[in-house]
This record gives C-alpha cells, structure tokens and sequence, in this order.
C-alpha cells in the first residue's frame, strides 16, 4: 500500500491491499480509486433515528443500522451445540432476530443490550419472524457500558451521518467504507471538469469537495451541496450527449417529402369512415411539417392504447408514398407485423392493392415480411420492395436482413421501440441513400423526465384523446388466496361474457415447458415462490374444469409462425371464445369483440405492462372489463402496485408510479451495457427541475461550441459518465 497521491485511476492494489483489492473487483467491479469514489453511499443512517425493519421485504440482502434489545442462548435440537438469539430493532417498533449457530460465548459478551450496531445478510422469515442468519455487523461507537469500541472501522462512523454502501456478501458496507477513508486520505480529485460559469450560474459546488463530503458529510447541508453536484454532472453529461446528437443529426441531408394535392393520402382521408380527433389532426400537421423538410425527421409519437397512433402513421406513410418514396413499419413480432398488415390492408381498401382486379388508378402494394414467409412468397414481397412497387412495407426484424433492398426508403415507422435495439433500428435505417425520416411509436405513456433523458433527442407529439366509440375499461384485483371465491366468480364473470357473445383473455406470464424465452420470466424464486403459472399448463385445466365447453384457443412466442397466425385469425374471427396467452397479446392486437382479460399471476408483471394488457379489451362498443388475480398478500408492495393499476387507466400516472418502482440505472440504461456506469444518484423522480436545469445549460452550450472543443475536460468527463454503448442506447435505445 502506498502513502503517495493518488488519482481516479491509480489501481486500488496499491492502495488497499491485494486481497481487499481482488474482493473489491471480484464482488463490485470496482478497479480504481475512481470506480471507489464515484461508488457513491446508498443512503445515510443516523444514530437514534429509525431504519424501518418493518418495511423490509423477505429475500432482500440488507444493511440496518439498529439497536440489541435483547439476547438468547438455547440448545439445537437437530446437532450439538447452541443458538444464540439476538433481538435488534430500529426504535420504530420493528425488530429482527440475528441468529448465529455454534458455541460463541464472545459474541453474546459483544453484543450487550444497548449497543448499536451495523447488520448485515439476507432477510429470511421463520414462524412469522424475520431474521437474519450469521448477519455481519460492526458495532458502533460506546459499548452500553461506556467503554469506547475501538475496532478501527468505528472511525468510518464517528460523525452524525453514517454511510451505507451498495455492498456484497463477501465486502460489507464498514469494508467499503474503510477502503474509501483510505483512498480519500491521499485523493488528489481531478480538476473541475465544469465550466466555471455554469457553476457560479447554479450554484453548484467544486467537485473535490462534492467527491469528498459525499462519502464523509460534514453536515446535513455540506451532504445537500455534494449530491446536487454530482446528480447534476450527471444529468448534464446525458444531456449533453443528447443534445449533441440532435444537434449533428438536423445537420444531416435527407430527401423532403412533402404532401402532394390529389394523392393516395388525400384519398385515404375521404374514404376514411369516422372522424379523426383533433389529437390525430394535430399531430399529423407536425408529421407532415417533418417531412417536408430537407433534414430527417426523429420524432417520437406517445398515445395511449387505443390512441390511433396507426392511423397517424399510415398517414404519414401515404404522404412519403405520394412523394415518391417507400415506408416501412418495422414491428416486434410476428401476430403484430400481420395485424398490421391485415389492417392496413382494410384501412387502405382499393387504394392499397396495386396490380390487383379492382385496385384504384393510382394505388400502391403493400408487402408484409416476416422471417416465416414461404419461399415463393418471400421472392415475390421481396421484388415488390426492390421494384418500389410495394410502397408501404410491413414486418419484423427479418426487415433488417441482407437481401431485403428498398428502391427508395423514406420514412421507418418503428412500432413499440422499446423492443427493439438501437443496432436494429439503424440497420434499417441505413437501407435508404439518404438518411430516411423516422418515427418512432410507443402506446407506453412516457414521463416528462424520461422523456427528456432518455428520448431527448426526439421531438415528441402525443396523443391523449381515445377515438369516439372506445369503451371505458374497469378493472379489479382478484385475491386469489384469502378469497378463493372471487376467483370462481371471475370465471363465472368470463363465461357471462362469452354468453353475451363477445370474447376473453387469460394471460400468463409463462410459456410452460421448454427452453426459456423472452416472453417469460425465471423460474424460480430467491423466496420459494411456485414457478409462474404457465400457458400450456393452465389451459387444459381450463378446458376441463371453470371453461368447460368453450372454443379456447393457445398463443405464445414458441409456436411456428403460420400456426400463431392461424390462432389470432380464428380469434378474430369469433370462431374462439377464450385466447390463453403469454405477454404476445401485449402491443397492437385489436379485437374489438374482446370485452373481459384475466391476468393470472398478475403481480408477476409490470405496471406499464398491465395496462398495456388490458388495452386488448374495450376496443368495441361494448365495456371492457380486466381482472387482476393475485395471490400477493394485502398491503404488500406487489398488492400496493395492482391496486394502484385497478384504481385508474390513466396511463400517465401509472408511468409515474413504474418509474417510482424501477431502478433509475433500468431506465437510463445501466443494463443494456457489460460496462459499469456511473450514473448513480440521478433520479429521474425527484430531479425533474435540475434534469430541465442542465438541459437547458447544454443546449445553451452546445449551441456555441458543439462538439466541446473549448472544453476538452468536460468532453472527457460526459465520455466517463455516458460511455460510447451508453451513448448509443441514449440515442434511442
């Protein structure tokens, strides 16, 4: 170990020891001072305020920081020796068992009633008590006794504020916190990365200081100053990468294509059967507005299910055909990329079916694509796109495939982004001469901070009003443990419905036996859980037992494509009553004669996910009704999160709710990259007016110097924080 200065990136070898070092790789990925420092402290403790052991969920490794009540010594039953049971709690009310096997007289002598302490393992439940078995810990500060502790981890803990780190197993909080003294003793931070203008402008602390109370507060104010310093290199650094982006991107050429008098689109408009909302209207001036331009247009269109969100993009598709081009609607799977094409198809009517008996002069082909089309089909869509002849192009990724050529690409409509990688998109995209307009669609409500940091580099247009003959949907969660007869009376419910002619849903979260897929879930469960109820498995016990006699149907991502496609048409077609299914039926599947879904396992899923779901019903004239089985106990955070769904179908609200209960790294896109990311205190929540703040600062800075040639130090540091894979999800990924 060494006493000389150190930087961000001196090895943490030479700094703490081989051993603690090759721990802290092993365990955090943490290699250098710098991955240490910016591994910033998960949250505070305080001496005499409470932790909330009540609020703990069983399976959760934890750190608590609480008080020994109590402790008891007892014989084993099953072996030799002797348990000792040590009673702790947090002065809320909330107590833990810390249990430790073998014969330890030491430490019943060490952890007197009194004394606080740090403790750290899993929380397991046994006979309604929770525990924590061999828990770590470290003692803190005076013995009940008075005596002082002396260990030397204490140290890390003699201020108010008491850090607890995202730790492991094998390296506790107090190990980390030990390193961090020891690294912060010989730190030499890097020089202020920040413009100093911007600093004086927000006020903002010098970044040694944040880097140092950060791990070390001085006081509550002194902790205050470092986060919102650190939180803000991070926002400015997502925002500078996304406003460089768009800032290079209306830089590019790309072929304008505006609306021509007397063409398909205006054709389309008059044969439409219904009104389009003024939403729709609005949104199509902007599209079309885009498209005229001579730069390509990036814009993200966001509406709720059921929105005619695909109206708006076949509009704008019609407009490009009608300049000369081709479109193409690139899907997530399979029953969708058909869906749409059978829709558009009777959207189009005879203005879509070019080289056909009774086509309309001046129609245009619409192709579909999908990885299952048979060999003589595929020759034929494929010369159709080749040719130009298909002017609207639907399908899959199987789009993105050599072979696949366009005559002239001129806009990509991508439906549902959020499944598809950026690799996917631009594959597509670099098809076309130019680069192609595109637009980008999703019926998952997007909050504003989201919005700006992740798709910060789209134009956004949204669609809030539901179409005149959209139904209203409720929905009700089913508790299927403490009362088993709502369950029976939701399957009365479902065949009352089909009785009334109309149709269901029973979705699972799971496929059933088999390779896994994307579609599901682990199987198993760090709590003991049962596996996830599973198609394959729950449709026979349908048919045999609560829907005897009804015309049931299965559908999942394993089936061969033309027997998927099979299923959705025979449902569609009313010839089924009841489709099981897994989350295939999420995005874009339109029956309107659906009016009851059943989501089995319902607290397996997510909220934007549920309320995706349930959008498969209510499409018609007639109500729609989804009902949420769960066997979650009641005031559990799973029961909490479905009755928050069942109590509104504002899909708005609802994304706020899921960005509240996801990881802010899931949304920013920790981990859609192998390398560590040190966006860390950022929350796109609670930040919302410093996310606008440093977004207005980079557009403010970009404008004047684009690509931070004046501010080699700030470029290197947005490179740190927002890596080049990272950079390419914030693109659009």
């Amino acid at each position: 170990m060494t006493s000389e200065p150190s930087t961000v990136d001196t090895p943490l070898k030479k700094l703490v020891g081989e051993k603690t070092a090759k721990a802290l790789a092993g365990h955090l990925d943490l290699h250098t001072a710098g991955d240490l420092i910016y591994h910033f402290p998960r949250r505070y403790d305080e001496r005499g305020e409470h932790t909330d052991i009540r609020s703990l969920d069983v399976g959760e490794q934890v750190t608590v920081l609480a008080q020994v009540q109590r402790t008891a010594v007892r014989p084993m039953r099953q072996r030799r020796g002797n348990l000792l049971e040590v009673t702790v709690g947090d002065g809320s009310g909330g107590v833990l068992t810390c249990t430790f096997f073998g014969n330890q007289a030491w430490r019943e002598r060490e952890l007197r009633p009194g004394r606080w302490g740090l403790f750290a393992g899993k929380v397991t439940e046994f006979r309604g008590k929770r525990q924590l078995n061999g828990p770590e810990y470290v003692l803190l500060g005076e013995g009940g006794d008075g005596e002082a502790a002396a260990n030397e981890e204490v140290e890390e803990f003699a201020g108010a504020l008491i850090p607890v780190y995202p730790a492991a197993a094998a390296v506790p909080t107090w190990v980390i916190a030990r390193c961090v003294r020891v690294v912060l003793d010989t730190f030499t931070p890097p020089d202020d990365p920040l413009p100093a203008a911007v600093r004086a402008t927000r006020n903002l602390a010098d970044i040694g200081a944040a880097l140092r109370e950060i791990h070390r507060p001085t006081s509550k104010e002194a902790l205050y100053r470092a986060r919102r310093r650190l939180k803000w290199d991070e926002a400015f650094a997502v925002q500078l990468t996304l406003v460089q982006r768009k800032h290079r991107a209306a830089a590019w050429p790309a072929r304008a294509r505006p609306a021509t008098a007397g063409g398909l689109l205006e054709a389309f408009d008059s044969r439409l059967p219904y009104e389009l909302t003024s939403g729709q209207h609005a949104v199509g001036r902007e599209i079309a507005a885009d498209l005229a331009t001579a730069h390509p247009m990036h814009r993200l269109l966001q509406g709720e299910v059921g929105s005619g969100k695909t109206v708006v993009a076949l509009r704008a598709m019609l407009q490009v055909v009608d300049a000369g081009g081709q479109a193409a609607l690139l899907a997530p799977t399979e029953v969708l990329a058909a869906q749409h094409h059978r829709g558009i198809l009777d959207l189009l009517g005879p203005l879509g079916r070019a080289g056909e008996l009774g086509a309309a002069d001046d129609a245009t082909g619409v192709a579909l694509v999908t990885g299952s089309l048979g060999a003589a089909a595929r020759r034929r869509a494929l010369a159709e796109v080749a040719e130009g002849r298909a002017g609207i192009v639907l399908g899959t990724h199987a789009l993105l495939y050599e072979g696949v050529d366009f005559a002239d690409l001129g806009l990509v409509v991508v439906d549902e982004q959020h499944r598809f990688g950026v690799e996917q998109r631009d594959a597509l995209r670099a098809k076309a001469e130019q680069p192609p307009h595109v637009l980008v669609m999703t019926a998952t409500p997007i909050p504003r901070t989201v919005a700006m940091t992740v798709y910060g580099d789209l134009e956004t247009s949204t669609l809030s009003q539901l179409p005149q003959g959209r139904s209203p949907i409720a929905s009700h969660v089913v508790p299927a443990a403490e009362k088993p007869a709502f369950l029976d009376r939701a399957w009365r419910r479902l065949r009352e419905e089909v009785g009334n002619g109309h149709q269901a849903y029973v979705v699972c979260p799971r496929i059933g036996e088999g390779p896994v897929s994307d579609e599901e879930p682990p199987r198993e469960d760090d709590n003991g859980r049962r596996p996830p109820l599973a198609v394959t498995e729950v449709a026979p016990l349908l048919a045999e037992g609560p829907l005897h006699g009804l015309r049931i149907g299965v559908l999942h991502g394993r089936l061969p494509a033309d027997e998927k496609d099979a299923v959705m048409r025979a449902y569609a077609a009313g010839d089924l009553d009841v489709l099981v299914a897994t989350t295939v039926v999420e995005v874009g599947v339109n029956v309107p004669n659906a009016t009851v879904m059943i989501v089995l396992d319902a607290d397996r899923f997510g909220v934007s996910q549920l309320h995706q779901l349930r959008g498969r019903v209510g499409r018609g004239s007639a109500a729609g009704l989804c009902l949420l089985v769960t066997e979650a106990a009641e005031g559990s955070s799973a029961r909490e999160r479905l009755d928050a769904v069942a109590s509104t179908t504002d899909g708005f609200k609802l994304a706020e709710l899921d960005l509240e209960q996801r990881r802010e790294g899931d949304v920013l896109g920790a981990t859609q990259s192998g390398r560590r990311s040190h966006l860390r205190l950022l929350s796109l929540r609670r930040d919302t007016d410093l996310i606008r703040d440093a977004r207005a600062e980079a557009i403010a800075l970009v404008e004047e110097d684009p690509e931070l040639a004046r501010h080699p130090a700030l470029a290197a540091s947005v490179a740190a924080l927002v890596d080049a894979e990272r950079a390419e999800y914030l693109e659009k990924g």
